[in-house]
């Protein structure tokens, strides 16, 4: 596939997610590579949504290490149980928080962050990695999101 997105200008979070899905699927399609595959899931989501940061966090000697990601500069190493991200990775399961401001313990990579959904990626049962989002409104992601984003994380080859 071309490096290249159409990106559609519904609103519609949906169509949105069902149009981007297959054009991320045919860019994983016969990658590879880990790191380049991680980092166009975060090119293609950054580009369709406009979201704030949009990245992936790996599971390296019991802490999460920063990977690729889209947006400003981020936390390098969070704590299991830690944060957002931390917690979503101790708890293998998605959180959406609709303000990080009322998330306990929450980790303020940068103070332009309101919203925040992370999803736990899974290897062999364990969780490896998480696809951290983060949007500069309140209140932005919803289980739509949740189901979506899930269903791209799993298309990750660890």
């Amino acid at each position: 596939m071309a490096e290249d997105l159409n990106i559609t200008t519904s609103t519609d979070k949906t169509e949105q997610y069902i149009t981007l899905i297959p054009q991320i699927e045919a860019l994983l399609y016969g990658e590879p590579d880990l790191v380049a595959n991680l980092a166009n899931i975060c090119a293609a989501l950054k580009e369709q949504f406009k979201w704030f940061w949009v990245g992936f966090y790996l599971v390296k000697n019991n802490e999460l290490v920063l990977g690729p990601f889209q947006g400003p500069v981020a936390c390098t190493r969070i704590a299991l149980g830690k944060g957002v991200c931390g917690s979503a990775w101790q708890q293998a399961k998605t959180l959406v928080v609709p303000d990080v401001d009322a998330f306990p313990g929450h980790i303020a990579c940068s103070s332009l962050s309101r919203s925040e959904i992370v999803i736990p990626v899974f290897h062999n049962n364990e969780v490896v990695a998480v696809l951290d989002v983060d949007s500069e409104l309140l209140d932005q992601f919803n289980e739509t999101d949740a189901l979506y984003l899930e269903q791209i994380v799993k298309l990750i080859k660890f």
